[in-house]
């Protein structure tokens, strides 16, 4: 049974005017600025994460140490900076991009792990490349989890003091 015409409050396919332009909120006032902090936080943990490669370089056929440090890193300081951002900190809107996604995203490296283990397996080191496999997802994932566990006492110690 359909409810009467005058109350109605949502429009219906009917309703449009497929003349009418669809109306889109601008770059300036909406997502350019996400978009800028976004870029130039991710070209800070880009830049970050290049600078361990260099530092602890892998040798070829080798375990990808440096990869997994610097993903397993990335994801305990995600771990603990949205716990902050979300439960003790009410951070600007701009905050979460660029440090969260911009920062940590560019820092973090799931692509060249990716490549690491075609390497690996191309190159005859397929146990390497299981174990580096393995490795990273349990690592990573341990790391966001007892970063926010970690974060979450901490702050509930301080609370409590």
């Amino acid at each position: 049974m359909r409810a009467p015409r005058d109350q109605i409050t949502e429009p219906t396919v009917s309703d449009a005017d497929p003349s009418a332009p669809a109306r889109r909120p601008g770059l300036a006032g909406g997502q350019a600025p996400v978009i800028a902090v976004v870029a130039a936080g991710g070209a800070l943990g880009a830049v970050a994460r290049y600078g361990a490669s260099l530092l602890w370089p892998t040798a070829a056929g080798a375990f990808p140490w440096t990869t997994l440090t610097v993903n397993a890193t990335g994801c305990a300081v995600i771990g603990a900076f949205m716990v902050v951002i979300t439960e003790v900190w009410a951070a600007h809107r701009l905050v979460r991009p660029f440090f969260g996604t911009g920062v940590l995203g560019g820092f973090t490296t799931f692509s060249t792990y990716c490549v690491d283990i075609q390497q690996l397996v191309q190159s005859g080191h397929a146990r390497t490349g299981l174990a580096y496999l393995a490795a990273t997802l349990l690592a990573a994932l341990a790391a966001v989890w007892l970063a926010a566990a970690a974060t979450r006492r901490l702050i509930a110690w301080r609370r409590t003091r």
